[in-house]
């Protein structure tokens, strides 16, 4: 390897940590913005689903971490990393990025700003993140118990969503097309609270109400959400119950499937107080009642 591309590594591990030190999980990136380590099953005949439960590395958002001897050992897994990607959705901060893109002929700071004068909201003083390609990352943190689904150009043209098993490319990173760096005086700041009126923007509208069928319980759906949940690894609690009981919700079976979503976040180590919490704002974001 090159020295420069082991400076570059260097660099990126200790932007890393820093940002670790700030309660971030972080992966490490390649130079093409890609996690830098491939899948342990790429070369599965048939491989099942897997968020990392294998214990191998390679599960993309799914390796993200906090913790510093395992980022290290993520890089010394990839010594071709230039950059880190960091989790969104994750505690303490439930990241939300808000990516203001220049490669449409969209103005899109302009469409924010348009969208703000007709929502009534601003976007605070926060860390903003800005791209070799001359865009902008906006941080926000959002509510603990809310989902937010990634989406391009949903918002707006030119506005792009890194939330929940999403993540953005970390200030420092090198890329192909250049550096990423935070900008002049926002770099010390915490991401800040995502305003009311944009996170009711970010969410999906939710689904017209289907009654539960009786199978909902043992049916190969309720089963993966149950599973989904229990795959849970620590600081993903709360956040893969939350969207489990979305989804059950929203497919009609939520009614159905409170007590097994209870007893699988009881394995993950929340209390049933917890469980019963999350489920039952999950209930009333996708329209119905705990």
């Amino acid at each position: 390897m090159a020295t420069t591309d082991r400076q570059a590594t260097t660099l990126a591990l200790a932007h890393a940590l820093s940002a670790a030190e700030r309660g971030l999980a972080v992966i490490p990136l390649s130079r093409t913005k890609l996690p830098a380590l491939r899948s342990p099953h790429r070369d599965d005949p048939a491989p099942a689903p897997c968020h990392g439960e294998c214990g191998r590395p390679g599960h993309g958002v799914y390796d993200a971490s906090s913790d510093p001897a395992r980022i290290r050992e993520l890089f010394a897994a990839a010594p071709w990393a230039t950059g880190y990607g960091i989790a969104c959705g994750l505690p303490p901060h439930h990241l939300i990025g808000v990516d203001l893109d220049t490669k449409s002929e969209t103005d899109s700071p302009a469409a924010l700003r348009e969208l703000g004068l007709r929502h009534l909201f601003t976007i605070p003083p926060t860390v903003v993140v800005l791209t070799p390609s001359g865009g902008r990352h906006l941080w926000l943190s959002g509510p603990p118990d809310v989902v937010v689904p990634n989406s391009a150009g949903r918002l707006a043209p030119g506005i792009d969503i890194r939330g929940a098993g999403g993540y953005l490319v970390g200030p420092g990173s090198r890329t192909r097309h250049g550096a990423y760096a935070a900008a002049p005086g926002t770099a010390h700041l915490a991401p800040a609270a995502c305003p009311p009126a944009l996170l009711r923007l970010l969410l999906p509208p939710p689904r017209p109400h289907r009654p539960a069928p009786a199978h909902a319980t043992t049916d190969a759906h309720g089963r993966g959400l149950v599973q989904f949940v229990l795959a849970a690894h620590e600081g993903q609690r709360n956040t893969r119950l939350f969207w489990a009981a979305c989804r059950a919700y929203e497919d009609g079976i939520g009614a159905a499937l409170v007590d097994p979503l209870v007893e699988a976040a009881l394995d993950t180590g929340l209390t049933e107080r917890e469980a019963r919490a999350t489920i039952a704002s999950a209930a009333r974001m996708t329209g119905h009642r705990p």
